[in-house]
């Protein structure tokens, strides 16, 4: 018998001798163990070399192993190497010689998809006709090379037999205790790994397979039943789940879709982006390059300038000194009898020295090409200055020192609340981050056709998801509250709208989710009110009325609620930017004289009803109406808590 049959050893490939077991599920010779682990010998893998390991798979084991003797395959091994086509009972098999195959399944290959004639043991079912192209698990007690299909396999012996070999388990009363199955191909999975006895149990509480052992020990008095049983409730669950599963694959295609135009979209942004930068950065460098060289050349002009008079000056009164010396010389050179030449070189000599009279040009005061290093010098701090400032707004680090202020705050308390429509003032966002509040989905809340992503993401779905009862839970309206309840001081959230029709707003903490979906919806009652989106344009509504805006679509808005001025606004986030779409206000008592102006509806209903929804406290609201319907709560950074967070 060679080597390469499931029952040798893969250290000596020689057949089993005294098997051991290891927890990986692995068998060995002992004595090969043993010389491998000379230190540990046959009872122990602990020792002075370090963990021990599988020499198979090197799965490490603990200290203390006891290594010991698998009957069970011990006994399978003698029935397997003294048995032929009629195996003796029991551990100890006849002296039965085995010099050919057994004769009676010989006409199975002709046809090996039938089921084997031999009889059946009662406790399990006979196999199942193989697939076509599928290599039937082969019998283990077979000659190596003539293996006949495996009728069944035994979690006891941990091999498969055809059904010839099958007789043992069906006359040895040591036997018949042992499970049998369908053939299986990979049988330590059937075994548990701590016991290695087969796995018979389930667990309903953690949810995994046990051995008698497990369920004994680690598992008393948890709900334990037969995996046969256990296996026919997950059957009938398995359409349900395969429903759910393909429902999630269709959502995370349509993600997948949406997320790969993102990409593209950023992709193509950040290269456009990043032409116009180089582009604004190769003209900024030429406006520098052409400043450089205007400087350049001024100072050029300057030294030619006042060089050529002061090297004027420098020549003229060389030229004098040399008249004066050559003046001086002749008249040293006259004789003394001579006295007309020496009147004559002496008035040389004085007029010569009258010509120079007069002090001679001093040092300029200034040069002025010496400023042009002061001009260099401002437009390095302004551009140094400049680039900070933008850097840090491009960061969103701009500074509360600017002086802006928030707008609909003092303006629009001396305007028309109608004309706040067509207010175009923006203020930075940095100013809204002082009054962030950081919200978290309640899922106690969501209907049961919102599907929640952690805290922060919700998407209307089109199956109902089994969420747990709760008496706060929407029941005829697709919405959701944050939570937290809001009762004064002001904040600032922000939400992305990634598709569909929603509508994001504040709603009472009393309100009854029960209510009816024409009631019961974000806007359509005192209770609320709202900014919607409806795939078209925005439009803000209260107790029931709509009023349209004519701003552009956003996909960032931003919500601020202002408990002092009972005021309720909405803005479109756009590159650090600010712009009012609504602000939501009672308006004051228009004085005596002050021109009446068209009653508006909406204005009206918010002077009679809206300063009572600040009576309450509010929570930030979310419908969602379309059924593609996806919104994101934005983040805010960490650092712009406002501390109201934690009152």
């Amino acid at each position: 018998m060679d080597g390469s049959g499931p029952f040798s050893c893969p250290i000596c490939l020689e057949p089993l001798r005294e098997p051991v077991t290891l927890p990986c599920g692995h068998n060995f010779c002992l004595a090969c163990l043993g010389a491998l682990w000379p230190h540990r010998g046959a009872s122990g893998a602990g020792g002075p070399g370090g963990t021990a390991r599988c020499p198979l798979c090197q799965e490490p084991f603990p200290d203390g192993l006891q290594l010991r003797k698998n009957h069970t395959l011990s006994e399978l091994l003698q029935l397997r190497q003294g048995s032929g086509p009629g195996p003796g009972p029991g551990p100890a098999p006849a002296p039965t010689p085995t010099p050919t195959p057994a004769p009676a399944p010989a006409p199975e290959p002709a046809a090996p998809s039938e089921p084997p004639s031999a009889p059946q043991p009662s406790a399990p079912c006979a196999p199942e006709p193989w697939p076509a192209g599928e290599e039937p698990v082969r019998c283990d007690a077979c000659p190596e090379g003539a293996a006949l299909p495996a009728a069944l396999s035994c979690l006891s012996c941990l091999a498969s037999f055809c059904p010839a070999h099958l007789g043992p388990h069906e006359r040895s009363p040591a036997l018949r205790g042992h499970r049998l199955v369908p053939p299986l191909r990979r049988l330590e999975e059937s075994l548990c790994p701590r016991h290695l006895r087969p796995l018979e149990r389930y667990c309903r509480a953690e949810r995994v397979c046990l051995c008698e052992a497990c369920a004994a020990q680690e598992h008393r008095g948890h709900e334990l039943v037969p995996l046969e049983q256990e296996r026919a409730l997950q059957e009938e669950e398995q359409p349900k789940v395969l429903s759910a599963v393909e429902d999630r694959m269709d959502e995370l295609g349509s993600g997948i879709a949406q997320s790969r135009r993102t990409v593209a979209l950023i992709k193509s942004a950040a290269v456009a982006e990043r032409e116009r930068v180089s582009r604004l950065f190769t003209e900024a460098a030429a406006i520098l390059q052409r400043f450089q060289t205007e400087v350049l050349g001024f100072i050029d002009e300057g030294e030619a300038t006042m060089l050529g008079r002061s090297q004027g000056d420098l020549r003229r009164q060389e030229e004098q000194r040399s008249r004066l010396s050559r003046a001086r010389h002749n008249l040293s050179q006259v004789p003394e009898a001579d006295s007309v030449s020496f009147l004559q070189e002496l008035l040389a000599l004085r007029l010569a020295l009258e010509e120079g009279c007069g002090p001679g040009p001093g040092p300029p005061r200034e040069l002025s090409f010496t400023k042009s290093s002061q001009a260099v010098r401002a437009v390095r701090d302004v551009l140094a200055s400049a680039c900070t400032s933008q850097w840090e707004q491009l960061q969103g680090l701009g500074s509360d020192e600017d002086g802006l202020q928030k707008p609909g705050t003092e303006d629009a308390e001396s305007q028309d609340p109608n004309s706040t429509n067509s207010l175009e003032s923006e203020a930075p966002r940095d100013y809204f981050l002082k009054f962030a509040y950081i919200v978290d989905l309640d899922s106690d809340t969501a209907d049961k056709f919102l599907q929640l992503f952690g805290t922060k993401g919700v998407k209307r779905v089109l199956c109902p998801i089994n969420y747990p009862e709760s008496p706060t839970r929407f029941t005829h309206c697709e919405q959701v509250l944050g939570e937290g309840a809001l009762d004064r001081g002001t904040y600032y959230w922000e939400v992305e709208i990634i598709e569909g029709w929603v509508s994001v707003g504040v709603m009472a903490e009393d309100f009854s989710p029960q209510e009816p979906y024409d009631r019961g919806r974000l806007g359509r009652n005192a209770h609320s009110c709202c900014l919607q989106w409806n795939g078209r344009s925005f439009s803000v509504w209260f107790h029931g009325l709509e009023v349209p805006l004519p701003q552009p679509f956003s996909p960032t808005v931003g919500i601020c609620l202002e408990y002092a001025d009972r005021a309720l606004a909405f803005y479109a986030v756009r590159d650090g930017k600010m712009s009012l779409l609504r602000r939501l206000k009672a308006s004051r008592a228009r004085r005596s004289g002050t021109p009446a102006s068209p009653i508006d509806p909406f204005q009206s209903r918010l002077d009679s009803h809206f300063a009572g929804l600040f009576t309450r406290r509010l929570k930030p609201a979310f419908f969602l109406e379309s059924v593609d319907a996806h919104l994101q709560i934005g983040p805010l950074k960490k650092s712009c808590i406002s501390v109201l967070k934690r009152r």
